[in-house]
């Protein structure tokens, strides 16, 4: 792994050189150094262009972890982009901890980056860190999941999923589903929710909620987190159907909960799809082959190939221009009513 040695000039920028993390902290022991309101609602990933490398930028990135197939693709996106674009990219994993995603901003500040982007693993609690990248002059980016903070001014703009059209999609997709029920036949959902306190789970569950509502026929009779992982997703569908059978449709988070319950379903000799319906978010390959088979009614995509555009925007914000508060990215509904011979492989 490599760091970065940098200084800083008013007239002539920063010019930057590689070198080893070990002689970094060789040489710090050595030392004794121990906006405007622009809204773009949809920013297509598919259709950004190459631009020229762009050799010096520096973009610090702090991921929040490798938990699906899903963040592994974003992840994947986000260093192709880079690397096509000639800017050097600092990377972390925080393994699901925001402890550890404040340590990796704080330490791209100390590095000097020109841009930091990271992927809020909860909506709350960046307030300091992020005046600290202020100070230091550095532009930060939000990306995949939003924050909630004091002064929106600390962070330059937003892009990523519109989590709440997404919900929204869900709860259109059972109206339509279970249109033909009787007034007086309650539909029951078990919702199985993603990790407490993260934008994505909280635009979800308010979306879904906006549109079922509003009718009295459609009833959550449970709401679970199962933090994104696909192991809950299997042991809160295992615990629930020990309880009881009673349950119309599942409306799950991400694809990654919702092959879990899957599992337990089969488990217990229920049909996914059929005696339960099911509704799921993230369009992994996993998620569309199961719509195929009929085990998944309704697939609704959380684009994860973010990379062109984060890039595009750092290179931006590194030369001081102003961006769009807020970009959705492009996504797409999948049903069981669909050409699904017409699906091209996910890559994900």
């Amino acid at each position: 792994m490599s760091g970065i040695m940098c200084e800083r000039s008013r007239n002539n920028g920063r010019r930057c050189m590689l070198s080893y993390w070990k002689t970094i902290f060789i040489l710090l022991l050595t030392l004794g150094i121990a906006g405007t309101f622009t809204t773009f609602r949809i920013f297509d990933t598919r259709t950004v262009q190459e631009e020229t490398a762009d050799e010096g930028i520096i973009l610090g990135f702090s991921q929040i972890g490798a938990e699906s197939a899903w963040r592994g693709c974003n992840t994947r996106s986000i260093k192709e982009a880079a690397a096509n674009a000639g800017i050097q990219l600092l990377f972390e994993n925080a393994e699901q901890k925001q402890e550890n995603q404040i340590k990796a901003i704080r330490s791209f500040i100390v590095y000097q980056v020109d841009v930091i982007a990271f992927v809020p693993i909860v909506t709350d609690g960046w307030d300091n860190i992020l005046k600290e990248a202020k100070n230091a002059g550095i532009p930060v980016l939000i990306t995949d999941r939003k924050i909630t903070t004091a002064d929106e001014n600390l962070y330059a703009g937003f892009i990523g999923t519109d989590s709440q059209q997404e919900g929204r999609e869900a709860g259109y997709f059972l109206m339509q589903k279970f249109r033909q029920r009787s007034a007086e036949t309650p539909v029951k959902i078990l919702e199985i929710s993603g990790t407490e306190g993260s934008s994505v789970a909280v635009g979800r569950a308010d979306g879904f909620r906006e549109v079922v509502g509003s009718n009295p026929r459609f009833e959550i009779i449970n709401s679970i987190s199962g933090d994104f992982l696909r192991s809950k997703g299997y042991e809160i569908m295992s615990g629930i159907l020990k309880e009881t059978r009673d349950i119309d449709a599942l409306y799950s988070h991400n694809d990654g909960m919702t092959l879990g319950a899957i599992d337990a379903m089969k488990e217990v000799g229920i049909r996914p799809g059929k005696d339960i319906i099911i509704v799921t978010i993230d369009a992994e390959q996993a998620a569309i082959d199961a719509l195929k088979r009929g085990e998944v009614n309704c697939v609704i995509e959380c684009n994860p190939k973010t990379g062109p555009a984060i890039i595009s925007l750092s290179r931006k914000l590194a030369k001081g221009e102003t961006i769009p508060r807020l970009q959705h990215v492009q996504e797409e509904v999948f049903t069981e009513d669909d050409d699904l011979d017409a699906i091209a492989p996910r890559g994900y």
